[in-house]
């Protein structure tokens, strides 16, 4: 039986292109965690968690603080045990699901090496096409426009556009993207909870005629009343992002009929588990899925593929994070063709490593057994 010998846990920081803004907050570099677990049989898995502080309550200071407890807590146990490490990880500390999504990650990306699978294998799916959306993020109309222009000029088949300031702007936002670009591609709004009722009932009814497809959390993530009053009188379905963490939420929502689709994101669920449950839930109650992303790299993007490759309930592919990185680290894992499609590798595990001279410059710790 092979146990956890060695974790390895490193600050993972990839300078942006350029700051990125939404209804919520700025952010101007991918402030994550990456967690290698290596095994007595020589085997190592590895993880990554991108903690959006404005959505999931963590930092990356934070959950590097966590993730030495959790080290300790793994070390010595049967890594193919996936139910009992992740479990006792929140036994351990309730919340932290960013740190606990980089774990998870790393013990299935260990279990589909030992059981010589790609991870989509692993989760019971076989490989099948992923095209992602491309984002354009909160500026002033004209300039959203352009940035419309130029991701329909690469080719995406939906863009996904940042709103939640005020009714007025963004409505202008989404007229001036139409004219720039036509009604042919299906646009796809998030909010991000910056609006009131009153304000995202105005602007969901006046942009309903104009091809998009849905409003990722138009209001605040605790307000079900809301969000159930929207998906009943607004005419843009309704999904649901910073209101949905875990099974739970996913429970309380359908009880709620608050949304037409859940947002699934790695780092926001606590890794693939959890994710598995989430989608479950979903396709019983009649509800389709998407798979976002926070600002994980193409290793965190490599596994998030893999599970909506496996599972055919998502439909909607929001990885775009890659793009927005000035710098690349990651060897192997999914690359992108014609700029949106996301192919996976083969490979066993998610296919995806880590720069060794990259991460010789970041900021880490190692527990040993």
């Amino acid at each position: 039986m092979p146990t956890i010998t060695r974790i390895e846990v490193y600050k993972f920081n990839i300078p942006l292109q350029a700051p990125v803004t939404i209804a919520i907050g700025t952010i101007e570099e991918a402030r994550n965690i990456l967690v290698k677990i290596h095994t007595s049989d020589g085997v190592y898995g590895v993880g990554e968690g991108a903690p959006f502080w404005m959505i999931v309550g963590e930092t990356q200071a934070s959950a590097y603080a966590v993730s030495y407890d959790f080290a300790k807590l793994l070390i010595g146990k049967n890594p193919l045990d996936l139910e009992g490490c992740i479990a006792s990880l929140d036994r351990y500390l309730a919340g932290n699901p960013t740190a606990k999504s980089a774990f998870d990650m790393a013990l299935y990306d260990l279990a589909a090496k030992y059981a010589q699978m790609p991870l989509y294998q692993l989760l019971g799916g076989s490989k099948r096409s992923i095209v992602t959306d491309e984002t354009i993020y909160i500026a002033t109309p004209e300039a959203m426009a352009a940035d419309a222009v130029k991701i329909k000029e690469r080719g995406a088949e939906a863009i996904k556009v940042k709103l939640g300031t005020n009714a007025k702007d963004d409505i202008r936002r989404i007229a001036a993207i139409r004219e720039a670009i036509g009604h042919e591609i299906p646009i796809r709004t998030d909010a991000n909870q910056g609006w009131d009722y009153v304000s995202a009932l105005t602007v969901l009814n006046t942009i309903a005629d104009w091809n998009v497809e849905y409003c990722e959390q138009p209001v605040k993530h605790w307000d079900y009343k809301h969000l159930a009053r929207l998906r009943q009188q607004a005419r843009v379905p309704i999904c649901a992002d910073e209101s949905l963490f875990s099974p739970q939420d996913a429970i309380k929502l359908i009880t709620a009929e608050a949304v037409d689709y859940f947002n699934i994101k790695l780092s926001k669920s606590g890794g693939l588990r959890n994710a598995v449950k989430i989608n479950a839930i979903a396709e019983a109650a009649g509800i389709k899925c998407m798979i976002g992303c926070m600002s994980e790299s193409r290793l965190g993007i490599s596994a998030n593929a893999h599970f909506a490759s496996a599972l055919q309930n998502v439909v909607f592919y929001d990885l775009d994070s890659p793009f927005e990185h000035a710098h690349n680290p990651i060897l192997g894992g999914v690359y992108y063709q014609n700029h949106y499609e996301v192919i996976l590798p083969d490979a066993h595990g998610h296919g995806a490593d880590v720069d060794a001279d990259f991460l010789q410059r970041m900021e880490s710790f190692v527990v040993e057994a």
